[in-house]
């Protein structure tokens, strides 16, 4: 699956690691919710950084369509509410 994080790029992530990725993205979900500001910027950045781990990144020319595009690193809580479903970032497979 191609990711898209705005303002950064693509990486190419293997279907194998969204298991990983659906703990943290429940988790900011919940925070979202309660609006919690702390837990959802810790959370948030853990997120991109394991996105940033698990995935391969793409050549900067690289054009592929993405899959999921998740929020740039600086993006408030709102504008992450505004691109949340009801399963979070990440649909659930």
């Amino acid at each position: 699956m191609i990711v898209r994080i705005m303002g950064e790029g693509q990486v190419k992530l293997a279907d194998s690691h969204f298991a990983a990725l659906d703990k943290l993205d429940d988790e900011l979900l919940a925070e979202v919710r309660d609006g919690d500001e702390a837990g959802f910027r810790r959370t948030f950045h853990a997120l991109l950084d394991k996105v940033r781990e698990l995935g391969e990144p793409l050549p900067d020319d690289a054009l592929e369509p993405s899959e999921l595009i998740l929020p740039a690193p600086g993006a408030t809580m709102e504008e992450v509410r505004a691109m949340l479903n009801d399963d979070g970032l990440i649909p659930s497979s």
